[in-house]
């Protein structure tokens, strides 16, 4: 800060004159007698030159910065912050002692003692400050300020908004002569009250049904395996693992509290894996109905109890499965040579085209060649014989068969033999089971 002072001494009474003399800087007011400070910021021109402000003293005055709300004159303006104190006086001429009344200058006068008391404007309401200011006594004048939470501008008092400068480390709300924080929600105002502090939610309430996991101002829910946060953030529902996929389990799938298990029907065993599904076969444990005189035949879920084979008229039994119809027997003219009775499971659903079954000519004779056709249950179209050699020939299924079910079918295979003049045909009756799923 840049000051530049104009002190001035006190009033002296030249010897040998009758008039009082003044020092310069004061004048003298010949009605009271006494000598009064001169205003040389109104006196003199440019008396401060720049960017420095004239500030009128006691006897003086001095330039300050133009930014500088400091200094400023006690006696002029009424509204300032601080009243530097008087100049000390200057040296007195050492003139004759002439005896004069006492005269205290400005801001000061005589008390009981006859000596200068300082004046106290504020006590004595003799002050010139603004309604919004408070009155500071100084020894010799006063000054005007402004309570905390206030600044001095242009003679006002005006509330200092302290949001704007972020006295608040989140909310601020500005009031007159001071100011209020607060915090976002998530936190807690520090003793300063200034800061916020984090609130940890998870150990103060705990508001998640399950995981509760604090973060900055806030929480989040993690719910356990097997449940799912629910819209609200907060609650955890059990999650349908049944629903997400068809193949979590071979067969059927029971949803449980956070959890799922897999289930099998009956005649099945549940895997390892816990999903997958295991044929028990009740004819190799010996856990079946079947008589001494039955057939115990497993099939994926079950068993069936198969009679034994019997031969009807005019076939001959050669063995527990097949029948022979003799050549010479007249009523064998029209019928197969031999039928060949067969067994086979399928699971349902079977992909196709599948192979299922092969059938071969057991003897090649010279000049003789072999037809494979399907004679009987296949009113549906779900099979066809595919030829795969001079001698054999594969059963095919084309359309997948749902079960349970049980398929019959004769298959013919019919041999030409055209050096001889022959044509006969064999049958095999191949009983089909088709299971009721597909494992």
């Amino acid at each position: 800060r840049i000051l530049t002072a104009f002190t001035l001494a006190v009033c002296l009474s030249s010897p040998g004159k009758a008039q009082q003399q003044c020092t310069n800087g004061f004048d003298l007011d010949r009605a009271s007698g006494q000598c009064l400070d001169i205003d040389e910021c109104r006196t003199i021109p440019e008396a401060c030159r720049g960017d420095m402000v004239c500030v009128n003293q006691n006897g003086g005055y001095l330039c300050v910065p133009r930014t500088n709300p400091v200094y400023r004159s006690p006696y002029l303006s009424p509204y300032s912050n601080v009243y530097p104190p008087p100049p000390a006086p200057g040296p007195v001429p050492n003139y004759p002692t002439v005896t004069r009344p006492l005269i205290c200058r400005f801001g000061f006068q005589l008390d009981e003692n006859n000596q200068c008391a300082d004046v106290d404007e504020c006590a004595s309401d003799s002050h010139q400050c603004n309604p919004t200011q408070i009155c500071i006594n100084t020894e010799g004048g006063y000054t005007c300020s402004c309570t905390e939470g206030y600044w001095l501008l242009e003679g006002q008092c005006l509330d200092i908004d302290e949001c704007r400068y972020g006295y608040c480390q989140q909310l601020c709300a500005n009031v007159p002569g001071s100011y209020s924080c607060t915090c976002n929600p998530g936190f807690t105002l520090n003793d300063d009250g200034r800061s916020c502090q984090d609130v940890n939610e998870c150990t103060s309430e705990n508001p998640c049904t399950q995981t509760c996991v604090n973060t900055y101002g806030s929480f989040l829910c993690r719910c356990e395996p097997g449940y799912e946060l629910e819209a609200d953030g907060v609650n955890c529902s059990d999650m349908d693992e049944c629903s997400f996929s068809e193949f979590l389990c071979q067969h059927e799938c029971v949803n449980g509290p956070g959890s799922y298990y897999c289930t099998c029907p009956s005649g099945y065993n549940l895997l390892d894996d816990s999903r997958s599904c295991q044929d028990i076969n009740e004819c190799e444990i010996r856990n079946f109905t079947c008589t001494s005189q039955q057939t115990c035949f497993n099939i994926p879920g079950e068993y069936k109890c198969l009679d034994p084979v019997r031969c009807e008229e005019p076939y001959l039994q050669i063995n527990e499965n097949r029948c022979m119809c003799p050549a010479e027997n007249p009523g064998c003219r029209d019928q197969p040579f031999t039928i060949l009775y067969r067994v086979m499971d399928m699971v349902s659903g079977r992909s196709v085209p599948s192979d299922i079954f092969q059938m071969q000519a057991t003897t090649r004779y010279p000049g003789a060649y072999y037809i494979f056709q399907i004679k009987s249950g296949n009113e549906g179209r779900e099979f066809y014989m595919r030829q795969t050699g001079p001698i054999s020939a594969t059963l095919v299924m084309t359309r997948p068969v749902k079960g349970p079910r049980t398929i019959e079918l004769d298959l013919e295979m019919i041999t030409v033999n055209t050096v001889i003049n022959f044509r006969g045909s064999s049958v095999i009756r191949l009983r089909i089971f088709v299971s009721q799923y597909s494992f």
